[in-house]
């Protein structure tokens, strides 16, 4: 009987350190983006990610100096957040024209946390269920 209680309690240990793990590596966002340096990106979506914990979104941006694009990793929130938002898995596609309102990652990569999206070919307004205090 002793063993079964000793397993028994061993799983559920284990149980709840592996649920917790996830929410130890999750970053906060002022160690990794900088709310006093906003920026505004107008570009082509390349590729969407729904991925836990957060959604990625990557543009094509023309780079001013050069002309050449310059792809760009934008992080919005989790995927329920974003759902009970409005947002559906399809709201982005590849090929789709945005502008984006976020701000810049404290590292100085081509990496934002987005604040807003815009559509530009219908001017629909999407949040993107930031964490910033923005």
């Amino acid at each position: 009987m002793k063993t079964i209680i000793r397993t028994a309690v061993l799983s559920l240990t284990a149980s709840m350190l592996v649920a917790v793990l996830p929410a130890y590596a999750h970053h906060s966002f002022p160690a990794q983006y900088d709310v006093s340096k906003p920026i505004t990106l107008t570009g082509k979506v390349t590729k969407v990610e729904w991925t836990n914990p957060h959604i990625f979104i990557y543009i094509d941006v023309p780079d001013e100096t050069t002309g050449e694009d310059v792809n760009w990793a934008l992080e919005l929130g989790g995927p329920n957040a974003l759902l009970r938002m409005g947002w559906k898995r399809d709201s982005l596609k590849t090929d789709d024209l945005i502008t984006v309102e976020g701000s810049l990652a404290r590292d100085g990569s081509h990496l934002a946390n987005a604040k807003s999206i815009v559509m530009v070919a219908t001017g629909k307004r999407m949040l993107a269920g930031s964490s910033g205090e923005q």
